[in-house]
């Protein structure tokens, strides 16, 4: 439907770059999902009056999460390149984007899953401990599941965020419709483009957004 309204748009290179925004999208997603859930935990768990309380470990992670979280993302990326090049051996393409990508959303979720996971009532915590439950018990079923909406909520968020992230890595080549706004719309002055990889980009996060109020509100239990 959309292609009617911009018919001088080269659609399967627009529909190929969504295929690659997705893609960096999805992955990117996912294995922030796993770090941040990781990095969450142990910051929830190391800090005052919990399990593992250690106040160096606190320290350590929680600065290193505030100083990934703070780094513009732009400038992540290029601070990245050695990095990139080393682990990939190149530094375009969608796959090039993916350590910047999650470097930079894996700190800004570990910060929501620690939020998720305190606003959890001690009460229920220290009765599982005092029913002898061990750590991974509490760690999967009192704090995860308890945590469940806060978490896909959170996840949903950091989704939207690495959509804008893929277009900003677009800009040094990363690929998708960043990309091919940049160089097919904005250097050579197609506004048509510019506008159709906007809009693109808008459906996505809707969808995003959608999907992630849909499962929200499904494991919401008040």
């Amino acid at each position: 439907m959309i292609e009617q309204f911009f018919p001088n748009v080269n659609w399967e290179t627009m529909w190929d770059a969504t295929y690659e925004t997705i893609y960096m999208t999805i992955i990117a997603v996912a294995i922030t999902a796993i770090l941040g859930i990781m990095l969450g935990l142990l910051l929830f768990l190391t800090s005052k009056g919990n399990m593992w309380e250690n106040r160096v470990v606190y320290v350590i992670t929680s600065a290193l999460v505030n100083i990934f979280r703070s780094i513009p993302f732009i400038i992540l990326i290029v601070l990245l390149i050695p990095f990139t090049r080393f682990l990939l051996d190149t530094i375009r393409g969608a796959n090039a984007a993916l350590p910047a990508l999650v470097i930079g959303a894996a700190p800004f979720y570990a910060r929501m899953v620690e939020i998720a996971l305190r606003e959890i009532d001690k009460g229920v915590i220290e009765a599982a401990r005092s029913m002898g439950a061990s750590v991974n018990t509490i760690i999967f079923k009192v704090l995860l599941a308890e945590s469940k909406p806060a978490l896909v909520s959170g996840i949903t968020v950091t989704a939207i965020a690495l959509v804008g992230y893929t277009a900003m890595a677009g800009v040094i080549g990363a690929g998708g419709l960043g990309n091919l706004a940049f160089l097919d719309g904005f250097q050579r002055s197609r506004d048509d483009v510019v506008l159709a990889a906007t809009i693109i980009i808008l459906i996505i996060v809707f969808i995003i957004q959608f999907i992630g109020d849909f499962f929200t509100n499904r494991l919401d239990k008040r």
